[in-house]
């Protein structure tokens, strides 16, 4: 994985297709979950989107964002099955604690959106190289400062990570502490946090000069370092995808 990027360099399917459809299809994917609430359809779109991740080698690389999602999960579940509104069915007890089966049927709904929308994310941000996804998008139209803009969304959680690696190096050839218990990480975590915000508002400063050096406000047509890519069958799954969400939508009204 490149330092500056999320992107997982692999020779798949997956990383073969158009980052445009990608994008559609996580829009439909996750418009589709909440379009049509029944758990055997957001189940089988969850699965789906963790099949494409298996089938684009970068399974594992999803698990810990989800991992880190676990506590959201959690408090869903808790929140939902105590107090949904609709609650009616005791489905069980602990002490004075008491858990309904529409609140957590509900909870389950959410949990697999949210496993669902991650999956679906991951295939996209894992499996495309960003500069090739914003190219793509400002060659159908999109503004190139729109398109900077994005870049840098995608940019900003790699970089900081590399710059808090250097500056946790550093500090560490300083002798300050930086590995214990939890008080000793809390104390370590100010002197860290500081210098990283101040290096990549620096960065972004340096980004915005060699920029402007290299004329990307000029007016006039614009020229691409890469040439375009062919995507094979990428009109029929754009087609596929964009008629399963009328699909939806179409069932959701006649419901």
């Amino acid at each position: 994985m490149s330092s500056m990027t999320l992107y997982v360099e692999k020779n798949s399917i997956i990383h073969n297709m158009d980052p445009l459809t990608k994008m559609i299809y996580v829009f439909v994917s996750i418009a589709a979950t909440y379009i049509v609430p029944v758990h055997e359809f957001v189940l089988l779109v969850a699965a789906y989107s963790l099949l494409l991740l298996v089938i684009g080698k970068v399974f594992r690389k999803i698990l810990p964002i989800i991992a880190i999602s676990i506590i959201l999960i959690i408090s869903i579940i808790i929140v939902q099955g105590m107090f949904h509104p609709e609650n009616e069915t005791v489905l069980f007890s602990i002490g004075a604690i008491t858990f309904y089966q529409e609140g957590l049927s509900y909870a389950a709904l959410l949990t697999m959106r949210v496993i669902n929308m991650l999956s679906a994310f991951g295939v996209l941000i894992l499996t495309t190289k960003p500069d090739e996804m914003i190219e793509r998008l400002i060659k159908k139209g999109m503004s190139p400062k729109i398109g900077y803009v994005f870049l840098s969304v995608l940019q900003i959680i790699p970089q900081m990570r590399a710059t808090m690696g250097k500056i946790t190096d550093a500090q560490r050839s300083r002798g300050m502490e930086t590995e214990g218990n939890l008080l000793v990480r809390m104390k370590a975590f100010f002197p860290l946090i500081g210098p990283v915000v101040l290096n990549s508002l620096n960065d972004t400063r340096e980004r915005a000069i060699a920029l402007e050096m290299r004329g990307f406000n000029t007016k006039g047509k614009k020229t691409f370092l890469n040439e375009s890519r062919e995507y094979p069958y990428r009109k029929v799954m754009q087609l596929l995808l964009i008629a399963a969400l009328i699909a939806a939508i179409v069932w959701r009204i006649l419901l």
